[in-house]
C-alpha cells in the first residue's frame, strides 16, 4: 500500500467517524451535546489536513 492509499483510507474513516459522532451527539442525546459534535468537527479537520498532505 502506498502513501496516498493509506491517507485516503484514513481520511475516509475519519469522515465516517466524525459523521457518526455528530449524529449520536445531535440526535440520540436528551439535549444537543456539544462535546461529540465538536469532536466530530475535529475529525473533519484532521481528514481535511490528511487530504492536503496527500497532494
Amino acid at each position: 500500500m502506498g502513501k496516498k492509499n493509506i491517507l485516503t483510507i484514513s481520511s475516509v474513516l475519519l469522515i465516517v467517524l466524525g459523521l457518526a459522532m455528530i449524529y449520536i451527539g445531535g440526535f440520540y442525546a436528551p439535549k444537543i451535546m456539544l462535546p461529540p459534535i465538536i469532536t466530530g468537527i475535529g475529525f473533519f479537520i484532521i481528514a481535511w489536513s490528511l487530504n492536503v498532505l496527500k497532494k
